[in-house]
């Protein structure tokens, strides 16, 4: 008897909370779009009142889909609403703390007169504000899809659900952001995956805590093994087909609602440097280009401090020809080759985020008129030479290569070290700046994999599609440092047979 006693006192009790919260609720100020109306059913007399967040709702699906029912079919409770509602998406609750919840998210809370505090349901109807599938415009390439991620993350899923029509491609849903209550949508393939990635991802979700989540950006930072470090720990990507393509690979994508991006991880570096569009044309152009662009990141980040240290410390390397040209653009400088080569690099740095925040027509003509002028009257007027001017434009030309973003501006910024350092010690600083770097590297991590892989660890089964791209019948075996759980991509007995016309 003392336990039944004992059980219905916590009822009570229970009840009784859930009430006080209620009415707490209903005192607290309300929003202008929060809309409550109060109707009742022709049939039945049965009154019924419902409330919604007007910013966030359909009202024409409100008009069309759930009134008309309500007001003329047969109502007299809530379970009623199985048989006479066309929407599928409708949840009856008896849980008061989701009021809140639901309705901030899009969705329609119908009580009726005689069941109000204690049952009640939540009908879908959220409207979707999103703009139309368009062609990539950072990833742009000439070849292939031409189709890019969107602010709305179910049509994000829609891209990838349609390249990757398998039960075996799982999607798991976070929410994070203790005011934003952002939606985070993990994707990985089951029985492919490695489950030790994907365990890493949602421990470090549901370990956020943090007010606000407005974009992909911000998980990316948040969930990064090193946060200090200038390198992107997750690849961004605005194109479904590369999500899906690294998914086949056994890597897990990350999906934010409201951001166009989707984040790859775990990652490495040689990755910022390979263009999904590689894999649309034949392997050897591939790798040339590949090569091509690693080559024109080391040409940007080192031609500017070479320039240095060879002026203040190692003329002497210098080629005699050469020397009477460098000589003959100096004239008349008044200014060290450190201080010319930062003002010159500044310069660039100004001509570019001044170019990226204006309108996309007034962004180019001031990059086009601003470097000319800029740079033809710095010449005039004596303040740096004509050949450091070359290099920078150069060595700013070469750094667009990069296919990713985020690399290009960490690969903008290392250039100002090596700069210093080249001025402290020549070319001793420059080797020494590079060890740091290579430190740092080998010491990162993405989702605690090497950064540097296949590198470093050398690891020879995949450098198949790193610095150089091999022909697909070569990639049978999926990357060793994911570790996936099928390692197999085709059988590779199959990739180097060759069919006779006949058969």
């Amino acid at each position: 008897m003392d336990f039944f006693k004992k059980r219905r006192k916590k009822k009570e009790s229970s009840n009784n909370n859930q009430q006080e919260q209620q009415n707490t609720q209903d005192n607290q100020p309300k929003s202008s779009d929060v809309k409550e109306a109060k109707y009742f059913n022709h049939r039945t007399n049965l009154h019924f009142s419902i409330r919604f967040v007007a910013t966030l709702v359909d009202e024409e699906i409100l008009q069309r889909s759930v009134l008309p029912y309500l007001q003329e079919e047969w109502f007299e409770k809530i379970e009623d609403i199985y048989n006479i509602l066309p929407i599928a998406d409708f949840e009856i609750s008896t849980d008061i703390t989701q009021i809140e919840q639901k309705l901030y998210n899009g969705y329609i809370l119908l009580r009726t007169e005689l069941e109000r505090d204690s049952k009640f349901a939540f009908i879908s109807a959220q409207k979707e504000i999103t703009r139309t599938v368009s062609a990539p415009e950072i990833e742009f390439s000439v070849i292939g899809p031409k189709e890019a991620f969107i602010e709305s993350l179910d049509q994000n899923l829609n891209l990838i659900r349609k390249r990757l029509p398998i039960k075996e491609l799982i999607i798991e849903e976070f929410k994070v952001g203790s005011l934003s209550k952002t939606k985070v949508a993990v994707l990985y393939i089951n029985g492919t995956t490695n489950m030790d990635n994907v365990q890493t991802v949602r421990q470090r979700l549901n370990d956020i805590d943090f007010d606000t989540v407005s974009d992909s950006s911000f998980i990316e930072q948040i969930l990064s093994d090193n946060h200090s470090s200038p390198f992107p720990a997750f690849l961004d990507t605005e194109r479904p087909d590369r999500a899906a393509g690294v998914l086949s690979q056994g890597k897990v994508v990350l999906l934010v609602d409201g951001s166009p991006h989707a984040l790859i991880g775990p990652t490495t570096l040689v990755e910022f440097f390979v263009s999904f569009e590689d894999y649309y044309i034949n392997w050897g152009l591939a790798t040339f280009f590949r090569l091509l662009r690693i080559f024109s990141v080391l040409f940007s980040i080192l031609v500017t401090p070479l320039y240095v240290a060879a002026l203040t410390y190692h003329y002497h390397l210098i080629p005699t020809n050469l020397m009477a040209t460098l000589i003959s653009s100096r004239q008349g400088v008044p200014f060290p080759p450190i201080l010319e080569a930062l003002v010159l690099e500044l310069t660039i740095e100004l001509l570019r985020e001044a170019g990226a925040r204006l309108p996309t027509k007034i962004g180019q003509t001031i990059g086009i008129v601003g470097g000319i002028v800029i740079g033809t009257a710095s010449v005039d007027a004596g303040f740096t030479s004509n050949v450091l001017l070359i290099l920078i434009a150069l060595a700013a030309l070469a750094s667009f290569t990069t296919p990713v973003y985020k690399i290009g501006n960490t690969i903008r910024t290392i250039r100002f070290p090596f700069l210093l350092f080249a001025q402290l010690w020549g070319l001793l600083g420059i080797v020494f700046c590079f060890c740091i770097l290579l430190t740092h590297l080998i010491r990162l991590t993405s989702l605690g994999r090497p950064y540097l892989e296949p590198l470093y660890p050398l690891r020879f089964p995949d450098l198949k599609d790193t610095i150089i791209r091999l022909g697909f019948n070569k990639q049978a075996f999926r990357p060793l440092y994911l570790q996936t759980k099928d390692t197999l991509r085709f059988p590779p007995k199959d990739g180097k047979r060759k069919k006779d016309i006949d058969e």
